[in-house]
Parts: C-alpha cells; structure tokens; sequence
C-alpha cells in the first residue's frame, strides 16, 4: 500500500510539473505579447528568475519603441541580478541608465550597477578586481547623486571593501616578510599604511615594517646599510609615538637602539 501512495505522489509531482513546463512553453510559443509580459512580471515577483528572463527577452522586440520597453528592459537586467547573474546584471543596469538617463528607475539601475559588482567581490586571498570595480561604481554613484538617500550605504559598502583590501595587502606583507623578503616586505606595509591608513592592523604593520626594515638593513651591502639603518631607527620611533603602551614596544626599543648603535659604527669607519 506504502508503494502504491509513493508512486501516485511521484507521478502527481511529475505530472504538476510537465504541466507547469508546458504552460511556461505555451506562453513563451504562443502567447501575445500582453500576455506574455504578464507573466513574466508574475515570473519576476515569484522569483522564477530564469522564465522571466526568457519572456522579458520576447518582450523587448515586442515592446521595441513603445512606452513599456523601459520598465521591461528594467526589469530584465533584475531578472539576472535575481538569478545570481551579477556581470550581465551590472552590465544590463548600465546599459538601462545609458538608454534612459532621464528615468526615474535611473537613480537605482546606477546603485545596482555598483551592487552587482559588491556581490562579485570575492575573499580577500583571490583576485580583487570585482572590489575595486565596485568602490569606483559606489563612488560614481555618490558623484552622480549627492543627495541619494543610499549615499550613506555605499560609504558603508565601500568601507567593507576597502577592509578587504587593506586585508589582502597585510596578507602579502606578511608572507613577504615570513619568506624573509625583507625588502619586499618593508615596501609593501608602507604602501599599505598609505593606501590604508586606519587599517584595523595598523599596530601590527609598524611593529612588521620597522622590524622588516632593520633586517634589510642588517642584510643589504655595505653602501646601503646606513640609509636603511636610517629608515629602520625612523619607522621605530614613528611605531614608539603612536603606541607608547605595547607589547611590542620592548622588541621596537631594541630595534630602534640597534639601528642608533649600527649607524654609530658605520659613522666611525
């Protein structure tokens, strides 16, 4: 009897479903245009991404110079962003605010351009070309709609992106200086104090960078020496006036005194 009810409910889900594909194929074959925008605008709000996708792309050539194409073409490029589609999604809300720059749906196609490129950005360990993207698009934004009241979010957003990079360039620091790359790593921790001065390792970047720079210093030849001694005493007492209580201070002070009394023996010879 249990094998009995199984069946009949597998053949039940079977049979809804064959059904719902061919009235999703019938609309798509045969439907008119009105019809076929109905539905897709049902699609849509459903959050069945991909048929509202397929129907909005009928009704572009149906709608073609007609008053509905810009909410349709609108709609479209949210299709792919609802689908997880997120470069065609951002490439179809640009083109969307270049058609129709007097929109009123142009304020949010721009912030979904951005967006879109937020969700691609990916861990701070891979590539970060997506981020970078989407804090130029977020500052494009602000640029273009000063007075938005999503102006606050994306400083927001571009914040928490520009953590992940200041992340990914600690990372790289950090592996320079572990493969006693010295200079590699002195030169990357000062460009990341640059870029990102209130870096939440900041602290730890100075310690890394004085410390990677005496040991460039002490490994460099005997006619460099003296100017990255220089530069190693210098990044020591920088790290000493910023955090006067540490628990690296001890290790910075000897750093620092080391630097002082190399240099005293170069002056001398």
């Amino acid at each position: 009897m249990k094998k009995i009810y199984y069946i009949l409910f597998l053949t039940t889900i079977i049979v809804t479903s064959a059904c719902n594909k061919n009235g999703f194929e019938q609309i798509r074959q045969k439907g008119t245009p009105s019809e076929r925008l109905q539905k897709a605008n049902e699609f849509l709000e459903a959050e069945e991404c991909f048929k509202a996708q397929s129907l909005y792309e009928l009704s572009i050539g149906d709608y073609r110079g007609k008053p509905e194409q810009e909410m349709i073409y609108y709609n479209y490029a949210k299709s792919h962003y609802c689908q997880g589609n997120y470069l065609n999604a951002s490439y179809y809300f640009q083109d969307f605010s270049s058609m129709y720059p007097n929109s009123k749906m142009k304020e949010e196609a721009d912030f979904m351009v951005a967006y879109s490129y937020y969700q691609m950005s990916p861990s701070f360990r891979l590539d970060q070309t997506y981020t970078e993207k989407a804090i130029d698009q977020f500052q494009l934004f602000i640029n273009t709609h000063p007075t938005s009241e999503k102006v606050s979010e994306c400083n927001n957003l571009m914040d928490q992106l520009r953590r992940k990079l200041a992340e990914k360039s600690f990372h790289e620091g950090r592996l320079y200086f572990d493969l006693k790359q010295y200079e590699a790593a002195t030169f990357a921790f000062a460009n990341l104090l640059r870029d990102f001065p209130e870096s939440p390792n900041a602290e730890e970047v100075r310690f890394l960078m004085a410390k990677a720079c005496f040991k460039w210093a002490e490994n460099s030849i005997a006619s460099k020496q003296a100017e990255r001694y220089e530069k190693a005493q210098e990044y020591a007492e920088v790290f000493l006036g910023k955090y006067d209580i540490s628990t690296r201070s001890k290790e910075i002070e000897n750093i620092l005194n080391d630097s002082k009394y190399q240099l005293n023996l170069i002056s001398n010879e």
